[in-house]
């Protein structure tokens, strides 16, 4: 396998430069969202793709034009600068620093790590040599929650001051392919789920100061309704329900619950209240979606400020190659997902010990999308 090409590079939106060549590491369920969408930024070119199981790279290539290759090759390539780490959350971490012993930078999915000492030592060994992390989920990104924060930083609430977010389902054992990974470290509704609603709470609030939570686990074995695999028992062994209270440095109190212990339920996504109105956001899991404002006794809805609300996922990866060539921070930054990530480890301490958990890592809120930028824009 080579590891140079030297074939002529396209130029892309971002002043006139070569796109960055990324390498897909994971070929599995969420990678043709990734790869659909990464066809929007002329910053992002696809040079190889590797699994572990090599008839779904060789899948990737049929169906996406990626050159399918082993792992080792892949990182071995000199002319690859990015690896997109799409592989399960056990792998997530050693992928990453995998990436970045061999000169890349690292982009993965949702959670950082199993924990926030995993995530630490990607961070270090990114800084040591000078490389970004970056990681999922991008989903703020999308014109519904970039609404969200334009309303709140324009003062539309008032001062933020308490606020709730739900998210409660059966669970994925009934339509996931392969669903046992969400019933070990690193799934379960709070590492699976749990990211895309704190990371777009911290997107507009800023950082959690504390946590008190108490977790739960509604039955100890799972039987798969879909298929291939339906009818299989998944032992589970994380916590299926998890219910916190959050402090963030602002003063805001936030009441969350992650559940796969709920048949139906009727609760928005997110709403933030504050002295002078409340706000009802979108679900956090997707680009676009309903925002309402209401400073009486109706909801009313407001138009979405911003762009990009179909299903974008690869954005944050598309925005922190545009910052490797300007030089700019990415928003989607390896410090804001271990916040999260130490945010929702805290869930558990805090339930074990009976007390508030100080959250030690204080990111800066990333800097919203500007207004009026066209498809495939990012600065």
């Amino acid at each position: 396998m080579e590891t140079v090409d030297d074939a002529p590079r396209r130029p892309c939106d971002v002043k006139g430069v070569a796109p960055v060549r990324v390498g897909l590491v994971g070929c599995g369920t969420i990678s043709p969202a990734y790869l659909r969408a990464a066809a929007t930024f002329d910053i992002l070119e696809f040079a190889g793709c590797a699994d572990i199981n090599p008839e779904a790279a060789e899948k990737t290539q049929e169906t996406f034009g990626v050159p399918a290759m082993t792992v080792e090759e892949l990182l071995a390539r000199r002319d690859v600068e990015a690896i997109l780490n799409l592989t399960i959350p056990a792998a997530h971490a050693e992928i990453n620093l995998a990436a970045i012993e061999s000169g890349k930078h690292a982009y993965c999915e949702k959670p950082f790590g199993l924990d926030a000492a995993q995530g630490r030592k990607v961070l270090a060994a990114a800084a040591a040599a000078g490389l970004r992390v970056g990681c999922a989920p991008d989903t703020f990104l999308g014109g519904g929650h970039q609404t969200v924060r334009a309303l709140i930083d324009a003062g539309a609430v008032g001062r933020p001051v308490v606020g709730t977010a739900f998210m409660m389902a059966p669970g994925h054992e009934s339509w996931h392919p392969n669903p046992a990974f969400f019933y070990r470290p690193g799934g379960g509704p709070l590492f699976d789920m749990g990211p895309y609603y704190l990371t777009a709470l911290v997107h507009v609030l800023g950082p959690v100061r504390r946590v008190a939570a108490i977790t739960s686990r509604g039955r100890d074995k799972r039987v798969v309704a879909s298929r291939p695999r339906a009818g299989e028992i998944i032992d589970v062994r994380v916590d299926t329900h998890a219910a916190g209270t959050l402090e963030f440095e602002n003063g805001a109190v936030v009441t969350v619950v992650m559940s796969f212990d709920v048949r139906l339920h009727s609760n928005r996504f997110i709403e933030i209240h504050g002295t002078d109105a409340s706000l009802s956001a979108p679900d956090p899991n997707g680009f676009g979606g309903l925002v309402r404002v209401s400073t009486g006794r109706e909801w009313e809805e407001r138009a979405l400020t911003h762009g990009y609300t179909r299903n974008m996922r690869s954005i944050g990866l598309a925005d922190m190659c545009v910052g490797i060539r300007t030089g700019r921070p990415h928003r989607c930054d390896g410090r804001l997902a271990q916040h999260v990530l130490e945010v929702m480890a805290a869930f558990g301490e805090s339930s074990t010990t009976g007390r508030h958990i100080e959250v030690a890592s204080r990111p800066a809120r990333p800097e919203p999308l500007p207004l009026g930028l066209a498809t495939g824009e990012l600065d």
